[in-house]
């Protein structure tokens, strides 16, 4: 079927042929993927209209694009997942990894390393952190130079350096690649949200900008979501900016939220394949 969509805002798995949780179709042996989606688009935009505007510094637009319930940060809730390359792992976070107090994490950073900011029901947001107590990072179409606590935003964070599995650059160059592009907006920007802004000032690959591999029809990028140490479901994609943008959504979302979606279109498959062998 392939990526004919490239396109699609806040679509979910019900609306996107998928196999089982576990990677086995009930009806075949051997593993089965979905279809590659992009899943949001400028997700950092829909997460500023979820902020609340007491604490936001940044901007006066109050709107609510999701309506999720504020909720405090809760670790249960994320879903882990991994990212290969023709096979390779190229990204895997873990279950339980820490996220402390903004004033905490000015105690850990180092230049050059690589923030997220994660709260319940809104999408992480990255930052590059270029010592003095300030970050660089991309916020609602503009590339900022803040202090780490105002960006926060009470948020919890933490350090993500390895979760990208690419040989980072010298700690001098991310942070001047983070430089350079402050008050970068708009039509000058390259990347489609905070945490490819971020990745790319660490790593350089172009595969973080926009646009920046060619999608040729074969889907090489494989995002795997992990359940449990014996469920989880495996898509496709073509790129890894598309890959990034449906983590991200599935991160908004929730864990809960994703095993429903696909639980309510297995249901919803079941019965379709039922309807289409009645005699």
């Amino acid at each position: 079927m392939g990526n004919q969509v490239e396109k699609l805002t806040h679509l979910n798995y019900a609306e996107v042929p998928t196999a089982d949780p576990n990677g086995f179709d009930p009806d075949d042996d051997g593993p089965r993927i979905g279809v590659s989606y992009i899943f949001s688009n400028n997700d950092d935009d829909d997460d500023d209209h979820q902020q609340d505007d007491r604490m936001d510094r940044f901007s006066s637009d109050n709107h609510r694009a999701v309506t999720h319930d504020e909720k405090p940060y809760d670790p249960q809730d994320e879903l882990e997942c991994a990212i290969s390359y023709r096979e390779e792992c190229v990204y895997e976070t873990h279950r339980g990894a820490a996220a402390h107090s903004a004033e905490s994490l000015l105690n850990k950073c180092r230049p050059g390393d690589l923030l997220e900011f994660v709260a319940t029901g809104q999408y992480p947001h990255w930052a590059v952190y270029v010592g003095d107590f300030q970050v660089v990072h991309l916020h609602r179409a503009e590339i900022k130079n803040n202090f780490l606590t105002d960006v926060s935003q009470g948020k919890k964070g933490r350090i993500v350096n390895g979760l990208y599995r690419y040989r980072p650059l010298p700690p001098e160059v991310i942070v001047r690649n983070a430089l350079d592009h402050v008050g970068s907006r708009d039509r000058e920007l390259y990347w489609r949200n905070s945490e490819c802004f971020a990745a790319w000032c660490r790593f350089g690959k172009r595969e973080f900008k926009i646009g920046g591999e060619i999608r040729i029809g074969k889907q090489p990028y494989k995002l795997k979501l992990i359940f449990s140490e014996k469920k989880n479901h495996v898509l496709e994609f073509q790129s890894l900016e598309d890959v990034i943008m449906e983590k991200r959504r599935n991160d908004q979302i929730g864990k809960e939220a994703v095993t429903q979606e696909l639980a309510n279109h297995l249901n919803a498959t079941h019965e379709i394949k039922e309807e289409h062998f009645v005699n």
